[in-house]
C-alpha cells in the first residue's frame, strides 16, 4: 500500500512510501517490523508524524504506523504506575493524568505525538521532562529479536536524547522498538515545582513553588498556543515539528566568546545563560536566531518561513517542500555559526535528508 507522508506529518511534507501498514498492537508491531528486517527492507516507524521532516522523495522502504492502544495501571499508596502502549496519545493522556491527579508529567501538556515517542528524545517542555517520570521502556530488540523491559537507567536519558534515538542513512533504524512506556507518577493536586520562569510569571508564582495541577495545565497550553507550538489546523504557524533546533549547549570558554561577539554585534546586550549538566551552559536557540538577524515571520524559498509567534519554529505557511524548509534551516544555521560561533543541531528527525 503506497501512502503519502505528507497526510501523516504536522509539517504536512513528505513524499511517498514504497509500502505502508498500521500496526494494532505490540505483538503486531513487533512482528511486523522483524519480518522487515528479516527481507532487508528499510523500515520507519510513524508515531504521530509530530516530529519528522522528511525527505520530498519520501521513504523507499515500509512505513510501519503505530495504531497500539491501552493504558494499564497500578497504585501504591500515593504512587502511580501508568503503562501506555506506544500509540497512545500523548496530549490526551497528560490531560487525563491532570485530571486524575497525578502531578509530573502536567508542563508537557498540548505536545503533539504518541507515548512511545517521547522517551526517544527525552521529550520535554517548561521545566520537566519525561526522563524525571518514565520507570520502564518495554521494546523490541531488533538484533536480539525479543523483547526486553529497560529500566529508566539503561534509558540513558540526555538533553533530547536517550540510547533509543539513532539515525543511520537518514533514516530512523534504532536498534530499539519502543512497545510501551510505564510511568511513576504521584496523587497530588498540586504540580511538582516549577521550574521555567515563564511559566512561574504566568501563573503568579515564585520559581520552585507549586500550583494546581489544572492551572499549570492550563497556563502551559496558552503558553504554547500563543507560540503556535499546539496544533491547529486553521492555523499555519502549527504546520511545522514544533521547535526546529535544540538550545545549544556550550563550555564556559566557548560561552565567554559568545558574550564577546554579542557585545561587538549589540552593544549592551546580555546573552542568557543556564548551568546545565557536565558544566556546560545552555543558550537558548531562539535568542541566538533572533539576535543573528532572523525575525520572527522570516521567509525562506516557497512556503517556508519562521513562525510569526517564535523563532524556534520552520513552519509550512502552504505550498512549502521539504527542500525549502531544509534551505531555510541551512540559512539560518550558517547566520547563527557567523554571527556567534555556535553550531545548530536539528531537533526533529530527518528522514532522506540532512541539514
Amino acid at each position: 500500500m503506497i501512502r503519502q507522508l505528507s497526510s501523516y506529518t504536522t509539517f504536512r511534507l513528505g513524499g511517498q512510501a514504497a509500502n505502508f501498514t498500521a500496526a494494532a498492537s505490540a505483538g503486531e508491531l513487533a512482528a511486523v517490523v522483524s519480518a522487515a528486517d528479516a527481507a532487508g527492507e528499510p523500515v520507519l516507524v510513524l508515531g504521530g508524524g509530530s516530529n519528522l521532516l522528511v525527505a520530498d522523495a519520501g521513504f523507499p522502504g515500509l512505513v510501519v504506523q503505530v495504531a497500539s492502544a491501552g493504558i494499564s495501571v497500578a497504585e501504591t499508596g500515593e504512587q502511580v504506575s501508568v503503562t501506555l502502549a506506544a500509540g497512545e496519545n500523548w496530549a490526551a493522556f497528560v490531560d487525563l493524568a491532570v485530571a486524575e491527579k497525578l502531578a509530573g508529567i502536567e508542563c508537557l501538556a498540548g505536545i503533539p505525538g504518541l507515548a512511545g515517542a517521547t522517551p526517544i528524545q527525552n521529550v520535554g517542555a517548561y521545566g520537566q521532562e519525561v526522563a524525571a517520570t518514565i520507570a520502564a521502556v518495554r521494546v523490541f530488540d531488533r538484533i536480539a529479536r525479543a523483547e526486553r523491559l529497560m529500566s529508566r537507567a539503561e534509558c540513558e536519558f540526555g538533553y533530547r536524547t536517550s540510547v533509543f534515538k539513532s539515525t543511520t542513512g537518514g533514516a530512523p533504524t534504532g536498534r530499539y522498538l519502543v512497545l510501551d512506556v510505564t510511568f511513576a507518577l504521584e496523587r497530588d493536586s498540586l504540580s511538582r515545582p516549577v521550574r521555567y520562569a515563564e511559566l512561574a510569571g504566568t501563573l503568579g508564582v515564585e520559581v520552585g513553588d507549586r500550583a494546581p495541577l489544572d492551572e499549570v495545565r492550563d497556563a502551559v497550553l496558552a503558553l504554547r498556543r500563543g507560540k503556535g507550538m499546539v496544533l491547529d489546523p486553521a492555523d499555519p504557524d502549527t504546520a511545522s515539528a514544533g521547535s526546529f533546533f535544540t538550545n545549544a549547549l556550550v563550555s564556559p570558554r566557548q560561552f565567554a566568546e559568545l558574550e564577546r561577539r554579542a557585545a561587538v554585534r549589540v552593544p549592551g546586550v546580555r546573552v542568557p545563560g543556564f548551568a546545565a549538566d557536565d558544566g556546560q551552559v545552555k543558550v537558548p536557540a531562539a535568542w541566538l536566531i533572533e539576535h543573528a538577524g532572523f525575525g520572527k515571520g522570516f521567509r525562506g524559498p516557497g512556503g517556508a518561513r519562521i513562525s510569526t509567534k517564535h523563532t524556534l519554529a520552520l513552519t509550512n505557511a502552504g505550498g512549502a517542500t521539504t527542500a525549502d524548509v531544509l534551505t531555510l534551516a541551512r540559512q539560518i544555521a550558517a547566520g547563527v555559526r557567523d554571527a556567534f560561533g555556535v553550531e545548530l543541531t536539528n531537533e526533529p528527525t530527518f528522514v532522506g535528508v540532512s541539514l
